[in-house]
């Protein structure tokens, strides 16, 4: 699995992203790639791997999983 990382300033303000060159060159098979389809890829990159992610997450039952929302709009 290919890692997006953030580099940040020294107060932790995120200033510039990193991706792995594998993404990099899926992304950039032709000379030139439009702004859009920059931003597509990338998109498409981040939406696969939150739901590779999700595959390993447990589910909740409705109860389990609006317990858990009531907790982080209080929080």
């Amino acid at each position: 699995m290919f890692e997006i990382e953030y580099l940040t300033d020294k107060n932790g303000q995120p200033k510039a992203v990193v991706i792995p060159i594998e993404v990099w060159q899926r992304m950039f098979t032709k000379e030139s790639v439009s702004e859009d389809e920059l931003s597509e890829g990338l998109e498409d990159y981040c939406l696969n791997k939150a739901m590779d992610e999700a595959k390993d997450s447990p589910l909740l039952d409705r109860s389990a999983a609006l317990e858990f929302l009531e907790e982080q709009l209080e929080g």
